[in-house]
């Protein structure tokens, strides 16, 4: 998952604004009265062509409005500055999505468009009708939590992705550890505007913020513990390289080393006591019990609005609940199955009781020791080369950019937390990454091994978002939209796709990793949508994910956590995993023997991220053209 990107979008939600209507393009508008002359060749030609200018231009502008998104990509403007998350910047952000969807609509004949250009088109508007869905729920989302984790951000952006290759580069560092701490306190005042209309994040939500914030200022320059901190060890390890490089001097890099020291305590250390100040003057308003998003202001609205947004879909708690379920009930069967043929005998219960309390069977576990931990990061860097080997057999478009294994950074690193994938530059410059919390290794089981490598790196996360920003047939702004139910869905897909590649899931304890990360994710569907729909207490889905599963108590709740404060977000694995697959059967049986996994994998990820239903319509199609010869 692309945990940072995921939280920046949320933190970045589009204020309220005066309203401007946008456009629909929906296939239920009316027809005219007298369809016009079918558009020539060379009329669609040159509309696709000038809507594609537009495209760029338009994207470029908004790009130029996020230093951290010019980062990311690993472009050099604005390096010195942190994006503006005011209140203010917020509604400018929003004016300026709709008066470009009214102009959209304006400007161009959309029948006069090719059936790629006519997609652009409506990724384009279905993202302004979603920004305009969520601006009635400004205040309905938690700023600081122990996912979203905008805290944890700031030195993660500095640590891995400020470039430095010269002493310039060093002084835009240091602009930045001002400008963090800036953002921090932006970022105090919209929590506490939220406060204000009764909404905050539940109880355990403070306790972890808290306790990051102060890793983050733990140790030197920050006290005398004898141990740099994470960002005081960066900038100093920066500053030799250059040093040692040539590219400064010494009285430069002393000039560098006295500033940064000077920013981090003066104004990073202070704004980061701000925040756990905040946290802990809020956190006595917490509700004792973690509550739905349903019982806080415009709860129930703001729930539908998320499960909308999340799986881009219209299905309503009610049918994903019962979908759920059902996936359960199949999955379980697969489970007794795999558990018969690794010879335990007992309930499937007491299967997951084995798996779950025996921790010193080196079957089942790592050593919790350094010697285990890069046991786990070698195994998983071999998973994925067997899966890199085998790419060219089911994709025909592959990425450019290289991934690597890593372990989480010690200041966000939890226990047993989910791990999760960063994205490579689209030059590939910058590898693509998989994270791994790796600080207990009870809670990372050998079962689990393959099938989240599988996941988060190859034929998955890695797979679709370096061939996505890799693209340069589509508009730039495709190369970075997302959809959280595209992008997870065909992270899930990619669990089940491998089972057909040669080498994997071996041994049943691996087929069982599998079919319990797919169950993970059917159970989400109940649980998500019983903590915010149907009243289920943290303690109800605590004790469902435990009897459908095999993880830890620990684990479960870190899970069920997760739910409470990302309303929506875990039921977008899922749907979009049955729907990818839902397309494959059509076309598989549309096609017969002229199907070919390749080119059907090409259109699932050759055009980027989109909405369910313009995916449906991509791949449809695909079929037409395939059919037509």
């Amino acid at each position: 998952m692309r945990t940072s990107l995921t939280a920046l979008a949320t933190i970045l939600a589009l204020a309220a604004c005066d309203p401007v209507r946008v456009p629909s393009t929906s296939a239920t508008d009316p027809a005219p009265t007298e369809a016009p002359a079918a558009p020539t060749a060379e009329e669609i030609a040159a509309e696709t062509e000038r809507l594609n200018a537009w495209f760029e231009e338009k994207f470029e502008d908004e790009l130029l409005e996020s230093p951290i998104q010019l980062t990311f990509l690993g472009r050099d403007e604005r390096q010195g500055e942190i994006d503006d998350f005011s209140e203010a910047a917020q509604d400018a952000q929003l004016q300026r999505t709709l008066a470009n969807a009214a102009e959209l609509a304006a400007s161009f004949d959309y029948e006069k468009l090719t059936p790629d250009a006519k997609i652009s088109y409506d990724i384009w508007m279905y993202q302004a009708e979603t920004a305009q869905a969520a601006d009635a729920f400004r205040y309905n989302g938690y700023i600081f939590d122990q996912m979203q984790a905008i805290h944890t951000f700031f030195p993660q952006l500095l640590i891995a992705f400020h470039k430095v290759i010269d002493g310039e580069d060093m002084d835009n560092y240091l602009l930045r550890v001002s400008g963090s701490a800036n953002a921090i306190d932006q970022l105090i005042t919209l929590s506490k505007t939220n406060a204000e209309t009764g909404v905050r994040p539940p109880y355990f939500a403070f306790d972890s913020v808290i306790e990051e914030a102060n890793k983050i200022i733990s140790g030197a320059p920050f006290d005398e513990s004898g141990e740099d901190s994470d960002i005081w060890a960066d900038a100093q390890a920066k500053i030799a390289n250059l040093l040692e490089q040539g590219q400064i001097d010494q009285a430069k890099a002393d000039q560098l080393t006295a500033d940064i020291r000077a920013a981090l305590l003066e104004e990073w250390k202070p704004a980061y006591e701000r925040l756990i100040a905040w946290q802990e003057e809020d956190k006595v308003n917490a509700t004792p019990e973690a509550q739905g998003v349903t019982l806080l202001p415009n709860g129930v609205d703001y729930y539908n609005e998320r499960l909308a947004n999340q799986t881009t879909t219209s299905l309503t708690s009610d049918e994903i609940h019962e979908i759920g379920l059902a996936e359960v009930a199949r999955l379980r069967a697969e489970m007794e199955e795999i558990q018969a043929d690794f010879g335990f005998e007992g309930t499937l219960q007491d299967f997951f009781v084995f798996l779950r309390d025996t921790k010193d069977d080196e079957r089942l576990y790592y050593p919790n020791t350094d010697e285990g931990r890069q046991g786990y990061i070698d195994d998983a860097t071999d998973a994925i080369d067997g899966i890199k080997a085998v790419l060219p057999d089911y994709f025909g478009i592959l990425p450019k950019a290289d991934m690597v294994v890593k372990r989480v950074e010690p200041f966000r690193e939890q226990d047993g937390a989910a791990q999760h994938y960063f994205p490579s530059t689209p030059d590939g410059s910058r590898p693509g990454t998989y994270y791994a919390h790796l600080s207990d290794m009870t809670a990372m089981p050998k079962r689990e091994l393959e099938v989240i490598a599988y996941h988060e790196g190859l034929p998955g996360h890695h797979m679709q978002i370096a061939i996505q920003q890799e693209l340069d047939a589509v508009p730039t702004f495709r190369t970075q939209a997302g959809f959280t139910a595209y992008s997870e869905g065909w992270g899930l897909y990619s669990e089940s796709l491998a089972i057909e590649m040669p080498g994997t899931y071996q041994d049943p304890l691996s087929r069982f990793g599998r079919a319990g990360s797919e169950i993970w994710r059917a159970i989400r569907l109940v649980l998500d949508t019983g903590l915010h729909a149907k009243g289920w207490s943290e303690e109800d889905a605590v004790a469902y994910f435990m009897e459908n599963s095999a993880i830890t108590e620990a684990q479960a709740r870190s899970e069920v956590r997760r739910y409470m404060v990302l309303p929506g977000q875990a039921t977008s694995y899922k749907v979009g995993m049955l729907k990818i697959q839902e397309l494959r059967r059509d076309a598989e049986a549309a096609l017969g023997d002229a199907f070919d996994i390749r080119a059907f994998h090409d259109t699932i990820l050759g055009g980027g991220a989109m909405p369910l239903a313009i995916l449906e319509r991509r791949v449809d199609d695909w079929v037409a053209s395939v059919k037509a010869g």
